[in-house]
């Protein structure tokens, strides 16, 4: 039986990923009309009244990914200038809550976020200069830069597409959402290696 906290995947009439909803809002999509078509597994089916006439009880069914019709802001997002929002909980995600100084893993109250180029040095605080330091790492670094700090950056920071994005903030994402999704991705993503992985949860 699925989860009544299992996410929906929302996506633009052309079936660009644009967010995550949960069943109730996914309903509320499906009864104003705006849906537009709908793929993935059936995760929910719901029921309603029982109608005075036809004596038959309203059945809504929910699939794992649905397109709508509401407008969103899909050209400004997939803008070249477009950048997602920085949070430490997708920053983790997007480095696989790795050390990117050291290479181990921790839980997400071990991590930190580091600017490779110190903010006191000019550095910005945006995607392609921060990473995942390890408490111990980030504290050694200090105010330095990787090279005045003799530390080896393990790789490049990125920042995340929309499809990335979306990836990033999902919770216990389902096979098929999965292989949607990736199929968004670009070629050259450093997050494909990671799909084989199994879901994020």
């Amino acid at each position: 039986m699925t989860s009544l906290h299992q996410q929906v995947l929302r996506t633009d009439l052309a079936g660009m990923p644009m967010e995550w909803i949960d069943y109730r809002d996914a309903a509320r999509l499906y009864v104003l009309g705006q849906v537009a078509y709908a793929c993935g597994d059936s995760l929910f089916e719901l029921h309603g009244g029982v109608n005075a006439l036809t004596r038959r009880r309203s059945r809504l069914e929910i699939h794992s990914i649905i397109a709508t019709h509401a407008a969103h802001r899909t050209r400004e997002r997939l803008h070249d200038a477009f950048a997602p929002p920085l949070s430490n909980r997708t920053l983790f995600q997007r480095d696989d809550h790795m050390c990117l100084y050291c290479g181990d893993r921790f839980p997400a109250r071990q991590l930190s976020r580091d600017h490779v180029r110190p903010t006191s040095r000019g550095g910005r605080n945006v995607w392609t200069n921060v990473v995942t330091a390890c408490l111990r790492c980030n504290h050694g670094k200090a105010g330095r830069t990787p090279e005045d700090a003799g530390m080896e950056l393990l790789a490049v920071p990125f920042t995340p597409t929309q499809a990335e994005y979306i990836y990033l903030m999902g919770r216990h994402i389902l096979a098929d959402q999965m292989a949607f999704l990736s199929a968004h991705f670009p070629r050259s993503s450093p997050l494909r290696r990671r799909i084989t992985r199994g879901p994020v949860g």
